[in-house]
């Protein structure tokens, strides 16, 4: 079997699925109303949100083609530092800008809005390597559906966001130098620019693109989210479609949203989700809830308020192993979400197996990513690079050991349900993990600003929310709530000097850091 063949058939495996044409339009889409723009946006179109962006367009004093190629224009200046896209697609992204200009097409949910697409998305006559050696000539036939839908409501692909090696790391070169660098830290690339969907992040973040999409099996939407100021939502298993997306686990890869605040991850996430044919995982689920009203705050005789009373749990480890920075930057943002009305605080206390269940049981993930893996797994262990201990520890988990593993997986599911969840509606995070395990949604939003490290370049500091099942929309009235009450979501980092005078050495990561860090 020629290596193209077998991998379109696990690929076609994993995804439970064929290789029919993808659903191109989702039914739950929704467009932004227009909003008040600010100056910046209005002076600088990369300033902009999908929603001012949007709103400038139809009002006539933007045209996509300005919009694009801006964005085009910060990529040549500064993606030599940033190394946040492995492949531009600028002429394509001109061309379509031009046939929206063309037909005055404006009333789509993201009409002539410029994107940057994580690396393991499939884009038809576009590689899609994952950043890997397995993938380095790949180039699809066909669209993921995620990036179908996105394109169909008229989204433009910029090129494709830069990514860990096969989504296991942050952003390195296969042997592990690495790439892409937290858009605030340019001149420190030791700061952590978040998980695999690095290249998305710092794309959004340094204004090379306008939003993004990105994917999370362990934190890889939340995590470069909550490290770059910005508003990720990792969605329920199940909302969103990942079919036509290299796999890392069958029963944890997410789609989502890297965006700008939470109207825009509203946007993207209602064009994203519902029904696809292709992924049996979004078949049969409750339906998609009004995400963009969801996004928008309401306003009462005391100022922003939620439109559902939420009780947000608080964990005892909330403030835990902090520096006094962030911890005053989580205490102020409690202090601000208290006065919003309908908002309840409410200490909450984990099952007393909390470590064991999303511990040492995380690691049956491990066997999951090496199921799809094992062609190349026997032929060839260096194509996995600096993340082949992991592979190899998938393959020394036992089929009863992977059981055990589900198992302790109900039971952390029913531990949730049955205590966590009795004492709130939505809970603060201090890891993706245990919501990752469960398939459960997530927002990460920004909340303040704090060094790095000791002595290190000031850094955003974001927090991660968690909630039941399908209940984004709760997820994202609270953001947009603090956002209306705050505005560390409007700051931008500053220009990054050009890559040549950086004085930053090159930082190459063992299989052994990568395979004690991946999530």
């Amino acid at each position: 079997m020629s290596r193209a063949l077998n991998r379109r058939t696990f690929l076609a495996a994993s995804g439970g699925a064929t290789f029919a044409a993808a659903a191109a339009v989702s039914p739950t889409a929704q467009a932004a109303p227009d909003v008040t723009l600010r100056a910046a946006a209005v002076d600088d179109p990369t300033e902009a949100t999908i929603a001012e962006a949007l709103t400038m367009l139809r009002a006539g004093t933007l045209s996509a083609t300005e919009l694009v190629q801006t964005h085009l224009d910060r990529i040549n200046r500064f993606d030599g530092t940033y190394q946040a896209f492995n492949t531009v697609t600028a002429d394509s992204a001109l061309t379509k800008a031009a046939e929206v200009d063309a037909r005055g097409d404006v009333r789509r949910a993201l009409s002539g809005i410029p994107l940057c697409i994580k690396d393991n998305y499939w884009t038809a006559g576009v590689r899609t390597t994952a950043n890997s050696r397995i993938f380095a000539d790949f180039v699809p036939d066909t669209d993921a559906t995620a990036v179908s839908r996105l394109t169909a409501a008229g989204g433009i692909v910029l090129g494709k966001g830069q990514m860990g090696p096969l989504a296991t790391t942050r952003a390195t070169t296969p042997a592990g130098v690495v790439t892409t660098v937290n858009a605030w830290t340019p001149e420190d690339v030791t700061v952590d620019p978040g998980g695999s969907s690095t290249g998305p992040a710092t794309s959004v973040a340094g204004r090379l693109a306008t939003s993004s999409i990105g994917t999370q099996t362990g934190g890889s939407i939340t995590e470069p989210s909550r490290q770059q100021n910005l508003t990720g939502l990792k969605p329920t298993m199940g909302r969103t479609s990942i079919h036509g997306i290299i796999p890392l686990s069958f029963t944890r890869d997410h789609s989502g949203p890297l965006a700008r605040d939470a109207m825009d991850a509203a946007i993207v996430l209602s064009v994203l989700a519902g029904p696809d044919p292709l992924d049996p995982r979004t078949l049969g689920l409750p339906k998609v809830p009004d995400l963009v009203t969801a996004a928008t705050p309401v306003y009462g005789a005391r100022g922003v308020e939620l439109r559902r009373a939420t009780r947000i749990g608080v964990p005892g480890d909330f403030f835990t192993d902090l520096t006094p920075e962030v911890a005053a930057a989580r205490q102020s943002f409690l202090d601000r979400l208290a006065a919003v009305p309908g908002v309840t605080l409410v200490d909450v206390t984990y099952p007393t197996d909390w470590e064991l269940l999303t511990g040492a049981f995380n690691a049956i993930r491990l066997s999951e990513r090496t199921e799809p893996f094992r062609h190349w797994l026997r032929q060839d262990l260096s194509l996995f690079g600096v993340s082949s201990l992991s592979w190899l520890q998938g393959l020394l988990l036992s089929g009863d050991e992977w059981i055990t593993g589900q198992r302790a997986k109900t039971w952390l599911l029913q531990e949730l349900f049955s205590g966590l969840f009795t004492q709130c509606d939505v809970v603060l995070q201090t890891s993706p993990v245990p919501f990752d395990i469960l398939g459960l949604p997530e927002i990460a939003f920004p909340i303040g600003e704090a060094p790095a490290y000791d002595s290190g370049p000031l850094a955003p500091v974001g927090v991660i929310l968690g909630g039941q099942p399908y209940e984004e929309d709760r997820l994202l009235q609270v953001a947009a709530a603090h956002q209306a009450v705050s505005d560390f979501h409007l700051r931008r980092p500053a220009d990054p000097a050009p890559a040549r005078l950086l004085s930053s050495a090159a930082l190459q990561l063992d299989a052994a850091t990568v395979a004690r860090t991946a999530q």
